[in-house]
């Protein structure tokens, strides 16, 4: 986890999320070897930590339909 996310990359919405700040997800870039993932309506509070390589394999996995309903 990453304890202090605001400091930690450049923070980018979700294009899927609307702009009535509704659940969005917030994952920053440009940090080595981690992808840290917020909660847009906390962004004062905790963060998840994944490595590159867990993440790139959870959006190639979105991508695949993996995660259907």
């Amino acid at each position: 986890m990453v304890t202090n996310p605001s400091h930690h990359g450049t923070w980018q919405k979700s294009s899927y999320s609307g702009d009535n700040g509704g659940e969005c997800v917030e994952v920053a870039t440009g940090l080595p070897d981690v992808v840290p993932v917020r909660d847009s309506k906390d962004p004062d509070g905790p963060a998840l930590a994944f490595t590159t390589s867990a993440w790139a394999a959870f959006v190639a996995g979105i991508k695949a339909g993996d995660f259907s309903a």
